[in-house]
């Protein structure tokens, strides 16, 4: 799993079938210690209603993310599983 930001959504006419009603957002990691983005932009399913802007966790396993939506026909690697409310980061020192 990992942590993301919502920043933006994708619309598709023409799409395979099985991803008829799902919804398609773009998420970008974060770094949860700051929340500043990185890396490459990913296309995941929503499964929350999560919207722009929010912060999210996701699992980006092929075969785990069609587990998840059960339907193994879905051509999905990413899935969003659920909204962040707060982060908290304790650090111990040595």
């Amino acid at each position: 799993m990992f942590l993301a930001k919502v920043i933006g959504n994708v619309v598709s006419s023409h799409k395979n079938i099985e991803l008829n009603g799902k919804k398609l957002l773009v998420v970008k990691k974060i770094n949860p210690v700051d929340y500043k983005t990185f890396g490459k932009d990913i296309i995941a399913i929503d499964t929350v209603g999560a919207g722009n802007g929010e912060i999210v966790f996701l699992v980006k396993e092929g075969s785990v993310a069609q587990q998840l939506l059960d339907n193994k026909n879905v051509p999905v690697h990413t899935v969003i599983l659920g909204i962040v409310d707060k982060i908290d980061i304790t650090e111990e020192k040595v």
